[in-house]
C-alpha cells in the first residue's frame, strides 16, 4: 500500500495501536486507516482477544515478526518508524524499543525517522538506550501547549533531531530552534480537518529561514490529503537536512 507521507520513502511498523494525548490526535489518520485496514483483514490489525485491541484494532500491540523487515532492503531508504503507533507510548517495553535500535544499527544504509507525541518519555528514557547514528529523533508540535516539547526533544542524542508542525492548529510564534535540524509544517487532512492560516506558515518558515534550519512544507490538507496542494507563496518547500541521502526507492507502505 503506497505511502502518502512525502517526506519519506516506506513506513514500518513494528508496533501499533495508540491513544489520545493532545489535540494533535483529535482527528488520528492512523485511526482512520486502522479500521480500514481491519476490514481488508490485514493481521496486524485483527483483534486478538486482548478487549483493548478489539474494535478498529488500534490498541497498542508490539510484531516482533516485522522487526525483520527492514534486514531485507539492500538500497537505502528513508524509513518512517510507527506511522501506525508511537515508539515511547507507555505501552512499548523498553527492551522492544532496543530491538528496533539493534535493527536501526544493523542496517546502517537507511536512515529512520522517529516521531513522538510523547516527548517526556522519550526524554526521561534517552540514556538507557544506545542510539544509532542512523536516526533522525523527531517531535509533533502542533499547538502552543506542546512548545514543551522540544526542550524534551534537545535531550535527546539523535543524529538529527526535527519538528512535525502537523496538524499545524495555531501560530508558533519565537520558537527556540537551537539543536532542531529540520521542520515540517502541515494541515490537517479528513472530512473533518480544521483549518489552517497562511500566515501561521509564513511565520514559521520566516523563524526558520534567520535561524537557518531546513523548511518542509507538506500540504494545505483539507478532505483529501492532495486537495490544496503544497505551494507556499508560488513555491515548494521540500528542504531537508544536509546529509539527506538521495532516495532510490518508489515510494512503499509496510
Amino acid at each position: 500500500m503506497a505511502t502518502q507521507i512525502e517526506w519519506t520513502d516506506v513506513t514500518w511498523n513494528p508496533v501499533t495501536g495508540c491513544d489520545r494525548v493532545a489535540a494533535g490526535c483529535d482527528n488520528c489518520y492512523a485511526l482512520a486507516l486502522a479500521r480500514r485496514l481491519k476490514a481488508m483483514g490485514v493481521e496486524k490489525y485483527q483483534a486478538d482477544g486482548n478487549p483493548v485491541t478489539s474494535g478498529p484494532g488500534f490498541g497498542v500491540t508490539i510484531h516482533p515478526s516485522a522487526l525483520s523487515v527492514p534486514l531485507k532492503w539492500k538500497k537505502p531508504r528513508m524509513v518512517f518508524v510507527n506511522s501506525m503507533s508511537d515508539l515511547f507510548h507507555p505501552k512499548v517495553p523498553i527492551s522492544f524499543v532496543r530491538d528496533i535500535f539493534d535493527v536501526i544499527r544493523e542496517t546502517p544504509q537507511h536512515t529512520y525517522q522517529i516521531l513522538t507525541k510523547r516527548a517526556h518519555r522519550m526524554a526521561r528514557v534517552s540514556d538507557r538506550l544506545d542510539w544509532p547514528n542512523n536516526v533522525w529523533m523527531g517531535t509533533s508540535v502542533e499547538d502552543a501547549a506542546s512548545l514543551n516539547r522540544i526542550d524534551e526533544l534537545r535531550e535527546v542524542p539523535a543524529t538529527i533531531r526535527f519538528l512535525s508542525c502537523e496538524p499545524l492548529l495555531e501560530a508558533l510564534p519565537r520558537m527556540n530552534l537551537e539543536g532542531i535540524g529540520w521542520v515540517i509544517v502541515g494541515g490537517e487532512s479528513g472530512p473533518n480537518s480544521r483549518p489552517i492560516e497562511e500566515q501561521w506558515v509564513i511565520d514559521i518558515r520566516d523563524q526558520l529561514i534567520d535561524q537557518n534550519v531546513p523548511f518542509f512544507f507538506k500540504q494545505w490538507g483539507g478532505r483529501t490529503p492532495k486537495q490544496n496542494g503544497r505551494l507556499l507563496n508560488g513555491r515548494t518547500w521540500s528542504q531537508y537536512p544536509t546529509d539527506f541521502p538521495e532516495s532510490q526507492e518508489e515510494p512503499l507502505c509496510l
